[in-house]
């Protein structure tokens, strides 16, 4: 007999201190040099679907407002009246997804963050040579530092899985992490989607996390 169970596993936010660094230790290092008081005052970062950018994004965002700094994080947009609320960080993620007016006003914006010297944090997939964007906002985002954030190697995201699991409140076997790397999606985000889905299975039928639950919740991904 199933139960219904309420969601009581604790959220794992996106913080700096859980992302899983890779090969972007120095990316990593330099933002959290320039939250804590540095002379960088724009980033661009880019790189392939679900390899952290948002995660970056989102934590430096989270990182400021714990310092009591007004922060904002938006997807695929330019948060307006940005400057009136005194924000000290701006977080753009997906910059390739703006309109014509909405560059515009990240234009504006970049230039008002220099001046009042907040940190703009821009994420895009592609560097800024490529991005198909108006030559003086592209212009502008490569004035800054560009990093590209570099996806993990099976090892890493092995980490990343057993490491979100523990924040869940379980242990996962090699042999779960292991399957579930063969057989699943290969960007982190998705992995992490099915390790959450199969934790809920687990709970709703009282059985510890097993490769026969993971193929069981792999099979209902496909339905």
């Amino acid at each position: 007999m199933s139960q219904l169970l309420l969601d009581i596993a604790p959220v794992n936010q996106p913080a700096l201190d859980n992302f899983v660094v890779g090969r972007n230790l120095e990316l990593l290092s330099a933002l959290r040099h320039a939250l804590s008081g540095g002379s960088e005052r724009c980033f661009y970062v880019w790189g392939e679907s679900g390899s952290g950018k948002s995660h970056l994004l989102q934590a430096c965002a989270r990182a400021a407002s714990d310092m009591q700094k007004v922060a904002i994080y938006v997807h695929g947009s330019v948060p307006p009246k940005a400057m009136d609320m005194g924000a000290a960080v701006v977080a753009v993620d997906d910059v390739e997804q703006l309109d014509d007016a909405a560059q515009i006003e990240l234009f504006n914006l970049y230039n008002q963050m220099r001046e009042s010297g907040g940190i703009l944090l821009v994420s895009g997939s592609e560097s800024p040579l490529h991005l198909k964007l108006r030559d003086d906002l592209r212009t502008r985002l490569g004035w800054g530092l560009v990093y590209q954030v570099h996806g993990l190697s099976d090892e890493e995201k092995a980490l990343a899985l057993s490491q979100h699991a523990q924040a869940r409140g379980f242990v996962l076997s090699p042999e779960v992490i292991q399957y579930l790397l063969r057989h699943g999606r290969r960007d982190l985000p998705s992995l992490m989607a099915v390790l959450d889905a199969l934790d809920a299975h687990s709970l709703r039928l009282h059985r510890v996390p097993s490769v026969p639950l993971l193929k069981e919740v792999l099979q209902q991904e496909l339905k």
